[in-house]
């Protein structure tokens, strides 16, 4: 590589980690707790474990929406889901009407067994909080994609960052750091040896992240894809009138239609996830993988008979793939430990990054003052 592509590469390099430096340091920070979501949300939410008494059986999904129901007058369920780690327990999401922001929702979580109301948090926790900062800095789907955009900087940062430290290496053994030469060197090395090492991490997280920042554009080509093609039969009907069929009856349609896998989340009709006239049963499977993967059925809400049941796009799977493998959340505490050890590793690449920056700044002003210097006293 000549000096004139060499200096392309950097440029490239120095100006893409930049911009997105700042940024970067606060989604790393963010990160870290949430990499630890589950654990830290039992600690600091306190939560309740759902008791089975003995003999006890599930009660119908129906009654519990009544007992949810109750706890928010004025409002009407839209989504039942159920916890990922307690099996016993289902959540009631409630709101004024179907098509509210999400910040209008309402919880009510329940023992499948008793009925009894576990919790109720109508405001959001510190890693609720913490999320939200994470995802769009509380500026909603623009600031999801502008932090879609920074990854996608930081993506080429990682590419331009490799063609360097592979030119920069011929010249000396992999993983050097230069203790013996000036503190800024000694930096340097130690901010290409973090960045060689974690290269892998922060490929997976760096692509992941963007795929994520994506959602809301791959939610809208899906309800204008594979889900106005489910409802398209009832393009023309007139809206549902009068009471809607069982919760039971329809979860139990879809059960049929997907055997050997589980109820993930119920959404009522009206919701951005189903149609005016259904309920979508989203069932997943029973594996690591599989049960990051939904199936929607959708069944008439008036009949309940089963209208359709297909399995999601490729790029919908995509991205339910890609959130839990951004947190690490795939190989329980032993990668979690990993990926908030290859997290902290970032934060001091980006904060050696910028220090080398200023110093090089720093260096050049104070090599353009002895030459104007050396000027004046010739003058």
């Amino acid at each position: 590589m000549d000096i004139k592509t060499a200096k392309r590469w950097f440029n490239w390099h120095k100006w893409t980690s930049l911009i997105c430096t700042l940024f970067l340091l606060m989604l790393c920070i963010t990160g870290l707790p949430l990499i630890f979501h589950q654990e830290l949300d039992k600690v600091l939410e306190k939560q309740v474990v759902a008791e089975i008494p003995q003999g006890a059986k599930p009660l119908p999904l129906d009654s519990l929406a009544i007992v949810a129901s109750a706890q928010y007058p004025g409002n009407h369920i839209r989504y039942i889901f159920w916890d990922n780690e307690d099996k016993n327990k289902v959540t009631f999401d409630l709101a004024p009407k179907p098509d509210a922001p999400p910040e209008k929702s309402r919880y009510a979580t329940l023992n499948v067994y008793t009925g009894a109301v576990l919790n109720k948090p109508t405001t959001d926790g510190i890693m609720d909080i913490i999320l939200k900062i994470h995802i769009n800095m509380f500026l909603g789907i623009g600031g999801k994609l502008f932090l879609g955009l920074m990854g996608i900087l930081f993506v080429i940062a990682i590419i331009t960052g490799i063609v360097l430290y592979g030119r920069i290496m011929k010249k000396y053994d992999f993983g050097i750091v230069r203790k013996y030469k000036s503190k800024r060197l000694q930096w340097l090395d130690t901010h290409n040896l973090l960045g060689i090492v974690s290269l892998a991490w922060a490929s997976v997280v760096g692509l992941t992240g963007i795929i994520n920042a994506m959602s809301d554009v791959v939610l809208f080509m899906w309800q204008q894809g594979q889900l106005k093609e489910m409802v398209a039969p009832y393009a023309h009907q007139q809206p549902l009138q009068g009471k809607l069929a069982s919760i039971d009856s329809a979860m139990v349609v879809a059960q049929a239609a997907a055997p050997h896998m589980e109820p993930r989340i119920i959404t009522y009709p009206g919701t951005m996830f189903s149609s005016k006239h259904h309920y979508a049963v989203f069932m997943r499977g029973n594996t690591a993988l599989t049960s990051r993967l939904l199936t929607p059925a959708l069944v008439d809400a008036q009949t309940g008979r089963l209208t359709d049941i297909r399995r999601m796009p490729w790029y919908v799977n995509t991205l339910f793939l890609s959130e839990p493998l951004h947190f690490g959340d795939y190989g329980g505490i032993p990668l979690k430990i990993i990926w908030a050890l290859f997290d902290l590793a970032t934060i001091i690449i980006l904060i050696t990054g910028l220090y080398l920056w200023f110093e090089r700044r720093s260096a050049t002003r104070s090599q353009w003052n002895r030459l104007e210097k050396i000027a004046a006293t010739h003058e």
